[in-house]
């Protein structure tokens, strides 16, 4: 058995290593490391509880919206307010924005180039890939980066500036729009339509929201195999191995997505168990964060993110990363937009993850899934805002009480843990998407979701930085930065 360090990786969003254990030319166990720590949950500490809105979305220059939302969430439920319907439209546009223009640089920018690497120059579809795909130069590369520019343009006009978007409070959205920047922003969203329509899918966004087996996608993709980025993805797919690839440990986790003024959720809130077929009801009281293998102090022993605790111990004996352990009941859990739509109900993800499991390929494709469900919706949103009714209703904080703040980012599942004493933040505990996927060990041995979706990842003769292990890492879409908070 021989060992392999991989790391920093390129294309993922902060520091990120992962020790391996080979045997036999595959994985058999590997740790995954995340290398910084930034401190929030202490920065916030001592501070007036609305300071989170200016501290949290800082924790990421690319999901601080998510970050926004989260905290703001449980800023309201401290207060006991409720978002007039306008504010939870304009609130629902900015984070669908930012999940979406993460999907878009996903798919174009961090994952397709790994197909250009000269170690698939035998395949049939190499030269298309390189054209396309290549870094800097890929025909596909200059129109998505335009299109992500222009589409990011929303936040500016629903929210002032992105990233670190001001307007995004516990009463909803402070900035309220007139018609005419309506107009402006639904011709925007159809112009993000029409990219999404012409190059990625080469087919109307109902077209692919509707397909609801394997057996209609593959059809689909048979109509025209030569047109779209999508079919050029599912033509890579079945030469390369991904169906099965990165197994992830079969639990899905979703907070549910872009509440509505009824008090329903676009995409339901629950757990999806691979094993059963069936959505479970989510016990928030079940989560604890375990730091058996983290350089924090874990002499409480596994604690609810209510009562939790972040005080390093750099020489910490067993420890290999500063990411704590999260786990629900005990179980390893994944997140993300495959569990987003498994627990939402989609048909299309859940035929393919009930044949594939969740993989690089069912992982990937719930993201594009997303991307042509999603824009419709928005569309209708900018439609039943109601002009000249109130965005935003002020309202006062207590002096004491303990809350709970939920979003889906676009990696999944983000909560910010909220504790007030006499007027100031005396606890604020967050476990981001990438803390659930990327976590270690916990006291019990069980390794994490993406240390689990590695093991039996194949490794070639000569590789230091195995392309399935690339692979598998960027299917989850890591943000180490909000990791290491």
């Amino acid at each position: 058995m021989t060992r392999l360090l991989v790391g920093p990786f390129n294309r993922v969003e902060g520091d990120l290593e992962v020790q391996l254990e080979i045997e036999d030319g595959q994985v058999r166990s590997a740790q995954v490391n995340a290398t910084m720590y930034r401190g929030f949950e202490q920065i916030l500490l001592n501070h007036a509880p609305l300071d989170a809105l200016v501290y949290a979305p800082r924790i990421c220059g690319i999901c601080s919206v998510s970050q926004s939302v989260a905290a703001a969430r449980a800023l309201a439920e401290l207060a006991g307010v409720q978002p007039p319907a306008n504010g939870l439209i304009a609130t629902n546009l900015m984070a669908a924005t930012e999940n979406l223009a993460d999907h878009l640089s996903h798919f174009y920018l961090f994952f397709m180039p790994d197909f250009v690497r000269p170690l698939y120059a035998e395949r049939p579809w190499y030269a298309d890939a390189v054209a396309r795909f290549t870094p800097h130069s890929g025909s596909q590369q200059r129109l998505a980066l335009a299109a992500r520019k222009r589409w990011l343009d929303l936040i500016g006009t629903l929210g002032g500036k992105w990233p670190h978007t001001g307007s995004v409070h516990p009463g909803g959205s402070t900035r309220a729009l007139d018609a005419a920047e309506r107009l402006r922003l639904l011709a925007r969203v159809r112009e993000f339509r029409q990219f999404l329509e012409s190059e990625l899918f080469a087919a109307p966004l109902e077209r692919i929201a509707e397909l609801a087996s394997e057996g209609q996608l593959w059809a689909w993709y048979a109509e025209a195999p030569e047109q779209g980025d999508l079919r050029r993805f599912l033509r890579i797919v079945q030469d390369s191995g991904l169906e099965h690839l990165g197994q992830g440990p079969g639990l899905y986790l979703s907070y549910g997505a872009y509440p509505q003024a009824d008090g329903s959720l676009v995409f339901a809130r629950g757990l999806w168990n691979a094993a059963s077929a069936q959505v479970e009801a989510l016990d928030l009281g079940a989560i604890r964060e375990d730091a058996s293998h983290a350089w924090l102090d874990d002499s409480a022993g596994p604690l609810h993110p209510a009562r939790g605790e972040t005080e390093p111990s750099p020489d910490k004996p067993a420890a290999y990363t500063w990411n704590k352990a999260p786990r629900l009941a005990g179980a390893v859990l994944e997140t993300g937009a495959l569990a987003r739509q498994l627990v939402a109900g989609q048909a299309l993800l859940r035929d393919a993850a009930a044949r594939c499991g969740g993989s690089v390929y069912t992982r990937l494709l719930a993201r594009l899934v997303e991307l042509a469900r999603v824009v419709p919706l928005m569309e209708s949103w900018l439609l039943a805002l109601r002009p000249g009714e109130p965005y935003y209703l002020d309202a006062a904080l207590p002096d004491s009480g303990s809350a709970v703040g939920l979003n889906e980012a676009a990696r999944g599942a983000l909560g910010h843990w909220l504790r007030v004493e006499h007027g100031r933040i005396a606890s604020y505990q967050i476990i981001a998407p990438t803390t659930w996927n990327f976590s270690p060990r916990d006291a019990q041995g069980r390794p994490g979701a993406l240390e689990q979706a590695l093991q039996g990842a194949p490794v070639r003769p000569g590789e230091k930085t195995p392309v399935a292990v690339q692979h598998i890492v960027r299917s989850f879409d890591p943000c180490m930065v909000c990791t290491v908070h």
